[in-house]
């Protein structure tokens, strides 16, 4: 397996590391000619792309494997021609919805928005694969939301009880989500039961066994199984992964070693409730019994987690949303916990879907990946009177890329009693990335739950946001988080440089920045073996950005 999955590889990739880690075509290694101020994280990672201790390998985040180009899919029609009006006057979501849906089940297509303005008192729901909203770009097409998610769907309390409106992490007034799953869960929230949100969710015990898996190690690119003959190139499993007595699957997403074996693990019912880990991928070929895979393992596969490939809810594969605004009637920001769900746009049980050049404005949580995988964002905004959760990431999301984005100061002032978070992730999600954006407020919230293996680069920030999570949810970071090239512009350190507090992580090219507000410790006793470079550098440090250079380095 060796030969399969890593060895033909490393070579070519060291030879594209010389380049881009050493600035010349020339070079011979990565090592050979480095270029002034590379960092020497960087050339130990082009040494060793699949399984360094520190960085993650993210190359091939995003739709596509992190494709540039989004999938241009035939018009099939426009909005106008099912009745919407463009000028604000009556509520056009009957007539997108009708508009979405007919494309959806002519197999997909492109459905148009012609600029104006459009009113809105429904969720715009994209439920069929292969089919595409397009606006005629964000300062051309707008909508305009009237109502938020409790007035139309209902309120959507906690699982763990009390008054938490479930509203405040989940949910969008353009909701990307297959269809069965969308109407399994509203139905549930009108009767007042907890629906599952993950891709399996509180359901797992519906989802057939497709194969066992036999041992491998973090970064292999091929898998070998106990029987092949479920399985077949291009199509779309899970991983999964179960936890055992001991929680040594917990401790190895933590980095192993007697931190993470002294933790107590029992008592994080809401952390527990996130395992089995779950990993969407396609298989890319099939030989033998030998699948390759999409993407490298995230983690190693150990018989004692009865690893298997398994089916899973029908994903919404291959969808965008693109070229509009989101607005929604402006209303105070709600006090903590207790959004009304005047949210923005989410993608839940999505695989390689996108939106691009999007704007929300006046909304209570931005952009959303809910169990989602392999989506791209791209040309975000976040605008208006401010939000809870500009972004959110979480229930097991894995390889989303949010690339230029941006989160704008706040027009009013925050009403008191409520909290902004940020760039959010939590619920073992892992191996997303957030690049190249301009915050104006909030911060890197990893909000418990122990994610890992994320990574934020070339990104400046107004650090004046909080984490959240409560104690159920565990660690506030597992093995392999990375910040890369940040700008703090007001020398806050809390979230940003995580070298004292998130194991096996790297801090590397931030601002000089010290502790004030909320200042947390560490999860985890003992040696951490974090690692920090280049600090009070930013910007200054080659490859500016991690992501860039992994897929430079990948392709």
């Amino acid at each position: 397996m060796e030969g399969l999955t890593r060895r033909g590889l490393l070579g070519g990739a060291i030879a594209v590391a010389a380049v881009a880690a050493g600035g010349g075509a020339g070079a011979a290694a990565a090592s050979a000619a480095p270029r002034p101020g590379t960092a020497e994280l960087w050339r130990e990672f082009a040494r060793n792309p699949y399984d360094h201790p520190q960085i993650p390998f993210v190359a091939r985040a995003g739709q596509r494997g992190g494709s540039a180009h989004f999938p241009r899919r035939r018009i099939v029609t426009d909005v106008l021609r099912y009745g919407a009006r463009n000028d604000g006057s009556t509520d056009a979501a009957p007539a997108i919805n009708r508009a979405v849906a007919a494309a959806g089940e002519r197999g997909g297509g492109t459905v148009t928005i012609p600029p104006g303005t459009y009113r809105i008192d429904d969720v715009i729901r994209i439920g069929h694969s292969n089919v595409v909203l397009r606006g005629a770009g964000s300062g051309r097409t707008k909508l305009v939301a009237t109502k938020n998610l409790t007035e139309l769907i209902g309120p959507y309390g906690s699982r763990y009880g009390g008054d938490k409106s479930s509203w405040s992490w989940a949910g969008g007034l353009i909701w990307l989500c297959p269809q069965g799953r969308y109407e399994s869960l509203t139905a549930a929230i009108r009767a007042r039961e907890w629906p599952f949100e993950g891709w399996t969710g509180n359901k797992r015990d519906e989802w057939d066994s497709l194969t066992a898996v036999r041992p491998a190690r973090r970064g292999d690119r091929a898998v070998t199984v106990d029987d092949p003959s479920a399985l077949r190139p291009g199509q779309l499993v899970l991983l999964r992964l179960a936890d055992d007595t001991a929680h040594t699957l917990l401790e190895h997403m933590a980095g192993g070693g007697p931190g993470p074996e002294a933790y107590v693990w029992d008592d994080k019912a809401k952390l527990t409730s996130y395992v089995p880990y779950e990993w969407p991928v396609r298989i890319r070929a099939v030989k033998g019994n030998t699948v390759a895979l999409e993407r490298p393992l995230p983690l190693d596969v150990r018989p004692e987690w009865d690893p298997r490939l398994t089916t899973h809810v029908a994903p919404l594969t291959g969808s965008g949303v693109e070229g509009l605004t989101l607005e929604a009637v402006e209303t105070p920001q709600q006090p903590h916990l207790l959004d009304k769900g005047y949210n923005g746009v989410t993608f839940q049980c999505a695989y390689d879907c996108w939106a691009d050049d999007i704007t929300v404005r006046h909304v209570d949580n931005g952009f959303g990946l809910v169990a989602a995988s392999a989506c791209t964002l791209r040309r975000t905004r976040v605008a208006g009177r401010g939000s809870h959760h500009p972004y959110f990431c979480r229930e097991g999301a894995h390889d989303n890329l949010v690339e230029d984005f941006a989160v704008e100061e706040r027009t009013v002032p925050a009403p008191a009693g409520t909290q902004l978070h940020g760039i959010n992730v939590e619920g073992l999600s892992s191996h997303n990335v957030w690049s190249r954006g301009v915050m104006g407020m909030g911060t890197f919230d990893t909000h418990r739950g122990m994610p890992f293996a994320n990574v934020r680069t070339d990104i400046t920030v107004n650090n004046n946001g909080r984490h959240g999570g409560d104690a159920s949810s565990g660690p506030l970071y597992g093995a392999r988080f990375t910040h890369w090239n940040v700008t703090v512009t007001n020398e806050r350190a809390g979230l940003v440089r995580i070298d004292g507090i998130a194991p096996y992580s790297a801090t590397v090219g931030i601002s000089t920045v010290r502790e004030f507000d909320q200042t947390d410790v560490p999860d985890f006793a003992g040696e951490l073996n974090s690692r920090i470079e280049a600090y009070g550098s930013p910007g200054a440090v080659h490859p500016r950005n991690l992501h860039e250079a992994q897929r430079a380095l990948d392709l």
